[in-house]
């Protein structure tokens, strides 16, 4: 894992990956799927994210301010499927993590575990916009670290070729995936 340049870490989320979020507040932790995050600014880096107001997710973001963002690959798809399919309100003695065997290592800046296995993770505290937090349930946060897998993310570009396995997940509708492809650039 490499630490990304935070004026170039929009980068990977640009190409509209199916992300985890992962937030903890007080002992508690969750994971979820989301597909609707995309990069809003360079620097100050900042993105958005829509998280509904009824998952366990948002409750502890919230509650701390601050969630990590975890782009997982093809490896990890069963995995996104099922931490996307339950809610963390359904196991009271537990946790996502520790009912679906997921690993996790500690963020340097906030206190939501990053997903081991992922190929990029940011991590994020949230700008208070309660109006468009209320209505919406769009969340605006700045990126305080970002770190990529050095295999398939370096000097400011993403470079799957070699690796299959860690492409990432995009999620099109009723738990189908598309995976990112071969890059290609214009002629222009």
């Amino acid at each position: 894992m490499n630490n990304v340049i935070l004026k170039t870490a929009y980068r990977l989320l640009n190409h509209g990956p199916t992300v985890l979020i992962t937030s903890a507040h007080n002992g508690k932790r969750n994971t979820m799927a989301a597909a609707w995050v995309c990069a809003l600014d360079f620097d100050p880096p900042k993105i958005t994210a829509v998280i509904d107001r009824k998952t366990y997710t948002r409750e502890l973001m919230e509650a701390e301010g601050t969630f990590a963002i975890n782009i997982p690959c093809v490896a990890q798809l069963d995995m996104v499927r099922k931490v996307g399919t339950t809610t963390g309100r359904d196991f009271a003695d537990t946790d996502k993590f520790a009912k679906f065997g997921i690993e996790t290592f500690a963020a340097q800046h906030i206190t939501a575990p990053l997903v081991s296995g992922c190929v990029g993770w940011l991590e994020c505290r949230i700008i208070p916009e309660p109006h468009i937090q209320s209505s919406y349930d769009l969340f605006v946060a700045e990126v305080v670290a970002a770190y990529a897998d050095e295999r398939v993310f370096s000097d400011g570009r993403w470079h799957f070729e070699g690796y299959d396995d860690l492409r990432t997940i995009h999620h099109v509708a009723s738990g189908e995936f598309f995976v990112s492809g071969v890059a290609v650039k214009s002629a222009i």
